[in-house]
Parts: structure tokens; sequence; C-alpha cells
């Protein structure tokens, strides 16, 4: 990979982790005390909220986003034409959600449902004006721009959220936290980026670019649908508060995956799309970012499903005791996804979105099968369900590099089974550690500190590359493939 391009990669992964890991630690805290103040009930209803605004939210920022990253030539005719286009999808789809709460209200049995999904919904053409400014950084892979936007934004949300749930607003604190926190976010960025959008529009230009996002979009509606069917199933069949408990044991696996993924995911596709014709640049690229992501991903999954008893009970008191299990199971659900990630963006970055289409076309029949098989037998079944769909993914996702890239799963298997055994070494042992009769926060203190010694022990042990190659790469020394 050209050398400016890689230097430009390491910065924007330290940048974009950096801003990761300090707006998830804020919000983390912030989920903590808001869990200890509101009731079971009030996190599902804005659980099931989100499901609405999240599916919405596909069709206004996916694809079109993606897009401007991939074309080459993009310029300022192309964003513009992106953002109209978006904007006007957005409002529609505003006002499809405005008039459907009452009959959404009526399923999952909540009247207040009606006003919170209203109020919920303008974050979506917000989001829309964010998914172009985000594509504006991405392109220029400037991630110190995301740094500063997401810090501010997630501190004032967050301020905002704690002083409403403490002054009683219950729900409301949720809704304003949310709003907050992408209203802040878009306009940091608008003072930072300093552009005003200009009146353009091309249809051409929109023809050319929906051409290939309409896959990256419906690839991403399907799959969004498709997961968060859980959510609307649970809370349909069975109820607000059992939607609380698996979404609060959803949130510790994914607050840590989704953080790893997301990096990875924009920072790669960004570098990947600038040598998108030179295929052994964009295997090495791939191959390196699978091996560091599970290196850092696999010992985080298994230390926290081993711990996670200790950890709701800590963090969240005895309230939450029933979201333990769906921790454990949705660890390992979890725990494919950086590879499954990166291989999609492996595909998108060669500009096969139709690849990318027929994939999802191939796993939700599968998934949808598994849902509903799961669903009529409890939320605990759909959280199991999830860890083997999430598995079988993984073969589904990589079988086109092993043609595009010359990257086969078995390869992608052998590349990341030393962590994989680390990782058993490791939570065998601090399990044992926990079993010893002490006060609960020196267990959890001496299983994370075990844990952390043993994982990095084996590593240095076995002269682990990617572990000598991150250590690198956090001091900022010139690095070698």
């Amino acid at each position: 990979m050209d050398s400016n391009i890689k230097t430009k990669t390491v910065k924007g992964f330290l940048w974009r982790f950096s801003e990761r890991i300090l707006a998830q630690l804020v919000s983390f805290v912030v989920s903590i005390i808001l869990a200890r103040i509101l009731l079971l009930e009030e996190y599902g209803i804005v659980a099931i909220v989100n499901v609405f605004i999240t599916i919405a939210n596909v069709l206004v920022s996916s694809g079109f986003g993606t897009a401007l990253i991939q074309k080459k030539d993009a310029d300022e005719l192309d964003f513009n034409t992106v953002l109209y286009f978006s904007l006007f999808i957005s409002v529609v789809l505003y006002f499809i959600l405005f008039f459907s709460a009452p009959f959404i209200s009526k399923i999952y049995k909540s009247e207040l449902i009606i006003p919170v999904l209203r109020v919920m919904g303008i974050r979506l053409p917000i989001s829309c004006i964010s998914s172009i400014q985000q594509a504006v950084v991405s392109r220029k892979m400037n991630f110190k721009n995301f740094f500063f936007a997401t810090i501010i934004g997630t501190i004032i949300s967050a301020i905002v959220g704690i002083t409403m749930a403490y002054k009683g607003f219950g729900v409301w604190a949720l809704v304003a936290q949310n709003l907050t926190n992408i209203t802040i976010d878009t306009l940091v960025l608008f003072i930072i980026l300093r552009k005003l959008p200009k009146f353009m529009f091309s249809w051409e230009r929109f023809k050319s670019l929906f051409s290939y996002s309409s896959k990256i979009l419906f690839a991403g509606l399907l799959g969004t649908v498709c997961d968060k069917l859980r959510s609307l199933i649970i809370g349909a069949k069975y109820s607000n508060v059992d939607l609380a408990y698996y979404n609060k044991g959803e949130h510790f696996p994914t607050l840590i995956a989704d953080n790893i993924n997301s990096t990875l995911d924009s920072v790669l596709f960004s570098a990947l799309s600038k040598v998108q014709d030179d295929n052994t640049q964009i295997k090495n690229a791939v191959r390196r970012s699978i091996r560091l992501g599970c290196f850092i991903l696999f010992p985080l999954m298994f230390g926290l499903g081993t711990v996670a008893d200790k950890v709701v009970l800590i963090l969240l008191t005895e309230k939450w005791f029933d979201s333990i299990i769906f921790v454990r199971y949705l660890c390992l659900a979890c725990l494919w996804g950086v590879i499954n990630s990166i291989n999609i963006q492996a595909i998108k970055a060669v500009g096969r979105s139709d690849i990318v289409l027929k994939l999802e076309f191939i796993k939700k029949p599968l998934y949808l099968l598994m849902i509903i098989i799961c669903a009529f037998i409890s939320p605990l079944a759909i959280a199991i369900g999830s860890s083997i769909y999430n598995f079988l993914v993984f073969f589904i996702n990589a079988y086109p590099n092993k043609k595009l890239l010359n990257y086969s799963f078995f390869e992608q298997i052998k590349d990341i089974s030393l962590y994989l055994f680390f990782c058993i070494i490791m939570s065998v042992l601090i399990f044992l550690i926990g079993l010893i009769n002490i006060n609960i926060y020196l267990s959890l203190f001496l299983q994370i500190i075990a844990g952390i010694g043993i994982y990095v022990g084996l590593a240095l042990l076995f002269k682990c590359d990617d572990f000598f190659y991150l250590i690198n790469l956090l001091k900022g020394k010139k690095l070698k493939e």
C-alpha cells in the first residue's frame, strides 16, 4: 500500500479508535446511571422506537455515503445531489412514522410510544446531513474531525440525559440524550468543515451513484430489518421488560464489538477504496485487519462473558440480574462480527456491491428461519440462535473473497486460530479465579488483571506478530508488513 495512504490509514485508525473509546466510555457511564434510575418498561419503550428509527435511517443514510467514498472522482455536484435527495426521503419517512405511531402503539400496548416515536423521528433529517458530512471526512481520511465532533456531542448529551433523569422526566431523558447527541455532533462537524451546501442537483450523477448505492442500501435495509426483528418479536410476543433484559444484555458486548468494527470499517473502507485496483494490496490490508481485529476483540468477548455476572451486579444492581445470561450468549454472537464486517468491506471496496446484496439474500432466509423457530421458545433461545447464526455467516461472507482476493475462509480461520486458543486458556483460568470466595469487587478486579496478564503473556510467549505490530502502531513507529 502507498506509504502516504498507509500513514493516513494508521493515523485514521488511531483517531477513530480514540474517538470511539472515549465516546463510548462516556456513554457507558451514562447508561449505567440511567439504568439505575429509570424503569425497565421505559427502556423497553425506547428500544421498540429505536427499531423503527434505525430501519428508517438505513433508507436515508445507507448506500449513498459509501458510494461517495468509493467513487474516485466524486465532486461537489455528487455530494449536493445525494444531500438533497436524502433530505427529501428523510422528510417523507418522518411523516410515515408520524402517522403510523398510533398503529404501532396498539401492537405494543403502550400509548407512550406515540409521542416518543414522533419526537425521536426528528433525528432522520439530522442523520441525513450527518451521513454526508461523514462521507466528506472519510473521503479525506481526516478522522480527527470525527474525534472532536463525537466527544463534544457525547458529553453534552450525557449531561442532558442524566439531568433530565434525575429531574424525573423518565423515558424523555433517553429521548433527549439521543437527539442532543446527533444534533451537536452534526453542528460541530458543520463548524469544522465550514462548508455550506449549494443548490446543485444532477439526475445523471444520481443515477450513477444509485446504481452502486442501491445494492448497498437494500443489503443494509434487509440486514437491519432482520437484525431488529428480534426486538420487534420480543416486545410484541413477550413484554417490554423481557425486551429491556435482552437489550441490556446485548448492550455490553455490542458496545465493545461495534466500536472496534466501526473503527475498522470506516478507516479500512476509505483506504481500500484508494487501492481498489490492486488485489494484492487489498488482501494484505484485509488479512492484517482481520488478525488485528480478532486479537483485540476475542479476549474482550471471552473475558466479558466469563465475568458477566459480576459486571451486571456491580454496575446495574440486582434489578438487571436476568440480563446476565443474555450478556454471555450475545458475547458469542458478537465474536465473529469483526471478521464478517471486514470481509464485507473488502467486497464493497473492489466495487462489487452486487455481491453484498446477493449475500444478504442468502443469509437472511437462514436468519428468518432461526428467529421464527427460536421466537416460539423464549427470548433466551433467540440469543442462542443469534450466536449460531453469526458463526455460520462467517463462512458465507468469507466465501466471495476466495475468488476476489484469493483469501479463503480456511486461511482466515488459520490466521485467527491462535487467538482463539489464547482466549480459551485465559477464560478457564479467570473462571477458576472467580470461584474463590472473596469480595465481589476484589474478585472482579483480580479476574480482569489476571485476564490481561495471561493474554499478553501468551502473546509474548508465542512471539505474536500482531501484538508487536499493534504496539508499534500505538507508538507511531514505522510499520512493516
